[in-house]
C-alpha cells in the first residue's frame, strides 16, 4: 500500500496534540495492514537519552539521536511517526537532510500558547510558569516555528479526525498511501 517507508516528524508546542496524532496515524496504518512506529519524545527521554537535560546542546542531541533511530527503522521499512518538540529549526534540518527526498515529512501541529497552556495534560507549564522548570519550550525557551513544513494542521481549530485525514490527504497525493 505504501511505495516506501517514511518518518513523519510532529513537531509543535508541549501540548498541541503531536503524540495524539502519531498514535492515530499509527493505528491507521495498523488497520491497513502497514508496519508502523511510533517515536515519542517523553519514551526516549525516559530510556535512550535519559541521560541528556534541556540545555540546547542537549536538546540538539536529543534529536539527533532520534532522527538517527527513525532513520533506522525506516531502512528496515518501517512507517515512522516521530512526536518531538523539536523547538530549533537548524535541528530539524538536521533531521531532514539525514532522509532522501521526499522521506522527512515535517508535520507542524500548530496550536496557540495559551490553549496547549490551557491543555496542560502533563502540568509542565504550570511548573514552568512557577520556575520549577527552567529551558521550558514556550515560557521560558524559544520554539522556532517551521517555515516551510509539508503539513500544517491547526490542532486547536481541528479535531483529531480532521488532522488525520489532512495528513492522509497529503500522503495520498504524494502517492505515499493508497
Amino acid at each position: 500500500m505504501t511505495a516506501r517507508s517514511y518518518v513523519l516528524w510532529f513537531t509543535g508546542l508541549s501540548g498541541a496534540g503531536k503524540s495524539t496524532l502519531a498514535n492515530e496515524m499509527h493505528a491507521m496504518y495498523q488497520a491497513r495492514g502497514l508496519n508502523s512506529y511510533v517515536l515519542d519524545g517523553d519514551r526516549l527521554r525516559s530510556s535512550l537519552n535519559r541521560d541528556l537535560g534541556y540545555t540546547p546542546n542537549d536538546r540538539a542531541e536529543n534529536i539527533r539521536r532520534a532522527g538517527e533511530v527513525a532513520k533506522i527503522l525506516t531502512e528496515a521499512g518501517v512507517i515512522v511517526m516521530a512526536a518531538f518538540i523539536s523547538p530549533y529549526k537548524r535541528d530539524r534540518e538536521m533531521i531532514r537532510q539525514m532522509f532522501a527526498a521526499g522521506t522527512f515529512i515535517e508535520v507542524y501541529v500548530q496550536c496557540p500558547l495559551q490553549i496547549c497552556e490551557a491543555r496542560d495534560p502533563k502540568g509542565l507549564y504550570k511548573l514552568a510558569r512557577a520556575g520549577t522548570i527552567s529551558d521550558f519550550t514556550g515560557i521560558s525557551s524559544e520554539y522556532e516555528a517551521p517555515e516551510h513544513p509539508e503539513v500544517v494542521v491547526t490542532a486547536d481549530r481541528m479535531s483529531i479526525p480532521a488532522c488525520v485525514d489532512h495528513i492522509v490527504a497529503y500522503l495520498k497525493q504524494r502517492r505515499l498511501l493508497s
